[in-house]
């Protein structure tokens, strides 16, 4: 099985790139033959780089040139020919790129309208090239964020493509959401418009906030200065340093929140990749947590990330890992799911951890989680085999929970104060095809689910009522 990403925008190709070089590495930790085997297979092309790329894929034997599975788009070449000119240019080539010179100027419009439909046959038609080379397509991947031009734009108009194209493939999206204090002056337009477009046409979406990433890595820079985890650096160790790789340039202050983004989605491509007592693809994820198609938002938090922070210190206890999984400090949202309501919760362990671990820990954990009356038991498990690079497990925990809602207020609130003055909309409004009802719909699509939210949120502590069985006459 295979998931197809899509990296759109400055961010998106910023987190993309931190995943490919994670990837390879974990590859390369377990496949020490070189050999092409179904793990790789899952996110990279073996090439015969003698036919010029176009060659048949070689599924047999050593590994010649891998390839990944992915399209890498930027209305800016910034972030791109970094890409190229680093220690992943092989990996990628010019078939997977489509970049432009001018950016979007932070303007959601800009991307989605005009360079929309200025892209959009070389989009599809980079797609379904890349597409035949699957075997057996999953999904796909957008990562993108919300704040700029292009990966609101454009992004969410790829989201829509990928629809008209493959509508029964599943469409998963990790968005980055601006802070309150962003620096881009139209992100709560570009976002709320991007919003509406992830209701309709996304069948997941992991919203991770910059202000919780900021936060995680400023705590575990603070913890390494302090010297309470000792200070000897762990060169293998990968939640947030790139310590170790192919990339000996200076790091960037954005490196270490887009490695733990990159972390997020290794961890939940990893059943995917590799064997485990208990896989689980991607589409169970939405299968059995997106009980209402509009409330596909998922609340991740990822464990270890401060205890193992690159830093020489005993791994915890197991349950401990449990635990902070579900405490404020390891969402990568600001976000309380304890004290919300949950839809559904699934767990995904990597690392030597058995089956009976996960059950008990669920059982521990469950009295202080607050169910849906008509799903207590709504828990999804994933076990793999391989840690992540320089761990013993870690844990992905993704929570179909009301604790996004705050999120989503705030941002209808720095949404409304610029519309009620009518600021910047001129920027949107003289570009073709956007109206301003583009904006009214918007923002009432956003308010539309966080109604959704308030009614579920109403039913918590009320009575647990199972619902009626069917009666079968005899």
């Amino acid at each position: 099985a295979v998931s197809l990403p899509f990296a759109v925008g400055q961010c998106g190709n910023q987190v993309g790139c931190r995943f490919w070089d994670l990837a390879l590495r974990e590859h390369a930790a377990v496949n020490k033959k070189g050999i092409y085997d179904e793990a790789l297979s899952s996110f990279f092309r073996n090439v015969d780089t003698r036919s010029g790329g176009n060659g048949p894929d070689i599924y047999k034997g050593k590994i010649c040139s891998l390839k990944a599975r992915a399209l890498l788009i930027d209305m800016e070449e910034g972030v791109v020919n970094e890409i190229l000119q680093g220690p992943l240019r092989d990996v990628f080539d010019s078939k997977q790129l489509i970049t432009d010179v001018s950016g979007s100027g932070n303007n959601w419009a800009v991307g989605h309208k005009i360079y929309g439909c200025q892209y959009r046959e070389n989009i599809v038609e980079k797609l379904r090239k890349t597409a035949e080379h699957c075997d057996c397509l999953q999904c796909f991947f957008i990562i993108h964020s919300m704040g700029g031009g292009t990966g609101s734009g454009l992004g969410t108009f790829v989201l829509n493509l990928l629809e008209e194209e493959f509508p029964e493939v599943y469409r998963f999206v990790a968005s980055v959401y601006p802070s309150g204090e962003d620096d881009v002056i139209t992100s709560p337009y570009n976002s709320v418009l991007a919003m509406k477009e992830l209701n309709e046409h996304a069948d997941c979406v992991l919203p991770i906030g910059n202000e919780s990433l900021f936060e995680i890595v400023n705590k575990i820079h603070q913890m390494i200065n302090s010297g309470k985890l000792g200070s000897t650096v762990k060169q293998n160790s990968l939640v947030t340093s790139s310590a170790g790789s192919a990339k000996t340039l200076q790091e960037k202050p954005y490196d270490a929140m887009n490695n733990i983004v990159a972390n997020l989605l290794l961890n939940l491509t990893s059943s995917s990749r590799f064997e485990g007592s208990l896989n689980m693809d991607l589409n169970e994820i939405s299968m059995n947590l997106v009980p209402f198609p509009r409330l596909h938002y998922l609340v991740s938090s990822l464990t270890p990330l401060y205890t193992l922070a690159d830093v020489n210190v005993p791994s915890r206890r197991l349950d401990q890992m449990f635990s902070d999984a579900f405490s404020r400090d390891h969402q990568l949202i600001q976000a309380d799911p304890k004290h919300s309501l949950y839809l559904a919760c699934a767990l995904l362990v990597r690392g030597n951890v058995q089956v009976s671990d996960l059950r008990r820990n669920i059982e521990r954990l469950k009295p202080s989680l607050h169910f849906v009356s008509w799903n207590q038991e709504g828990w999804k498990t994933g076990l793999c085999s391989v840690p992540p690079v320089g761990h013993s497990h870690s844990l992905l925990a993704l929570a179909n929970n009301t604790c996004v809602k705050p999120t989503f207020i705030e941002l209808k609130d720095r949404f409304m104060k610029l519309y009620k003055k009518k600021a910047h909309l001129h920027h949107y409004l003289q570009i073709d095809g956007m109206e301003q009802s583009c904006f009214s719909e918007a923002i009432s699509s956003l308010s539309d689910l966080i109604e959704e939210y308030n009614e579920l949120d109403a039913t918590k502590g009320g009575p647990r009522i199972d619902p009626s069985r069917l009666k079968i006459a005899v």
